[in-house]
């Protein structure tokens, strides 16, 4: 299995930019599609956006489809998200997690974290209106 270490959170104005980073261990990372996913107070765990081990495809969710970009450094076993045009419905604690790049890498698939097996400790992001 490998493990994952968020950092990158914090406080900005909606507006605002950050990028999230995913530092992972203890195995071959592009042997991993990795996944972002966030939630709220209150809420459940929700997909944000999915990158195949390669980094050849990715996935968004439809509320950050335009502004988050997800991209991975294999060299450097580290997944990222970038944000852009924050907005304070983007607060949460931001997860990442990993699925083997043998099973199959599809939107139904990976929108779930039930198909995920590892996670992070995550990273909160506030963003203030």
């Amino acid at each position: 299995q490998v493990q994952l270490v968020e950092s990158g959170g914090g406080l900005v104005q909606a507006g605002g930019s950050l990028r999230l980073s995913c530092a992972a261990s203890g195995s071959t990372f592009r042997n991993y599609n990795m996944g972002w996913f966030r939630q709220a107070p209150g809420s459940e765990r929700e997909f944000v956006a999915a990158i195949s081990g390669s980094g050849g495809t990715t996935y968004y969710a439809d509320s950050v489809k335009g502004r988050f970009t997800i991209s991975r450094d294999n060299a450097k076993n580290t997944v990222y998200l970038q944000m852009v045009n924050l907005k304070p419905e983007d607060t949460a604690v931001y997860y990442c997690a990993s699925r083997s790049s043998e099973l199959p890498f599809t939107k139904t698939r990976i929108t779930s974290p039930a198909n995920f097996a590892s996670w992070g400790q995550g990273t909160q992001l506030t963003v203030s209106s």
